[in-house]
């Protein structure tokens, strides 16, 4: 399958049973819910599907379910993680042969030293690609264990067979700007998706050309119209759509940020796309506090009717 990531690539959530284990007719009900809403690709295992908090065999089985649920209909990149070298190529490895068809590469604890000798993230990026499947390279805010990436990295890693992409989400519309500026410099064209639930239809002002983004769970359809409607030529629409879009983005991404996996869910409960919300610990459920601004937010938006509120 052709991998095509300008346009809508929703990080997906992952139901679970009260055991916190993976609860499967969820997510298969989930999955045909959210390859309807018209994105170009799903991201599995990513943060938002709390992949860091699952064990190899668990991300291999999602890949699996999903694989089997969307029969072709969309590709699946699933998020890759290491931390080491010889254990992410065996993961990249066992992930394609589940099913998926392209690699988001997680940014690892090796990348932590300040200054980053580029050496270390290339020499990692260049094994996993000799798997033989597309990559997109991650720049990840620290708050969420990430790391932001200097230019030379940048252009290095750019530089790397297999690589295609590169999300963006430092949450800092500046450091964005500057990463549009490299890309533009390079000798080949590398799409730019923005990973910023914090301005989601501002990045295609700004140069984004896709979006790999948690939010894209949630008010998928709205997004996909929204870069629809940008592409087109027509930015009132698109702008009013982004309007909407952000805010309920920024309730469900408001500090603590962390607890945006329990909100995405709750929120999709409320809407009666999942039946369960739980969340495996570390992470915590949210507070009836939040959970009532959920839901209106959701009336606000138009998601939700106001009687039912």
């Amino acid at each position: 399958m052709a991998l095509n990531v300008e346009g809508l690539i929703p990080a997906t959530v992952l139901p679970m049973t009260a055991e916190a284990e993976i609860d499967e007719a969820q997510l298969r009900r989930y999955i045909r819910w959210v390859s309807d809403q018209g994105p170009v690709a799903l991201a599995i295992n990513a943060d938002t599907g709390e992949g860091p908090h699952l064990t190899h065999r668990e991300k291999v089985r999602v890949v699996e379910i999903v694989a089997d649920e969307l029969n072709g209909k969309l590709p699946i990149v699933a998020g890759l993680g290491g931390p080491f070298t010889r254990q992410a190529v065996e993961q990249a490895r066992d992930f394609k042969a589940a099913g998926a068809e392209a690699f988001l590469v997680f940014p690892i604890s090796a990348y932590l030293s300040a200054p980053l000798n580029p050496e270390v993230p290339i020499r990692y990026h260049q094994a996993i690609a000799e798997v033989g499947l597309p990559l997109i390279l991650f720049q990840l805010q620290p708050a969420l264990g990430g790391v932001n990436f200097d230019p030379e990295t940048l252009r290095a890693l750019a530089s790397i067979d297999g690589v295609v992409a590169i999300k963006e989400a430092s949450f800092d519309a500046r450091r964005f700007l500057d990463l549009v500026r490299v890309l533009e410099e390079l000798p080949r064209p590398i799409t730019l998706l923005t990973g910023n639930d914090n301005f989601i239809f501002e990045s295609f002002v700004l140069g984004a050309q896709g979006a790999l983004i948690g939010f894209g769970a949630i008010m998928t359809r709205e997004q996909v119209r929204m870069i629809e409607a940008w592409r087109a030529g027509r930015v009132d629409e698109a702008k009013e759509l982004g309007r909407r879009v952000q805010r309920l983005a920024d309730v469900v991404f408001a500090a603590p940020v962390g607890d945006y996996r329990a909100r995405m869910k709750e929120a999709l409960a409320i809407l009666g796309v999942i039946d369960t919300t739980y969340v495996r610990e570390p992470l915590l459920p949210i507070s009836a506090e939040d959970r009532d601004l959920l839901r209106r937010t959701l009336a606000e938006v138009g998601l939700l009717e106001m009687a039912a509120v």
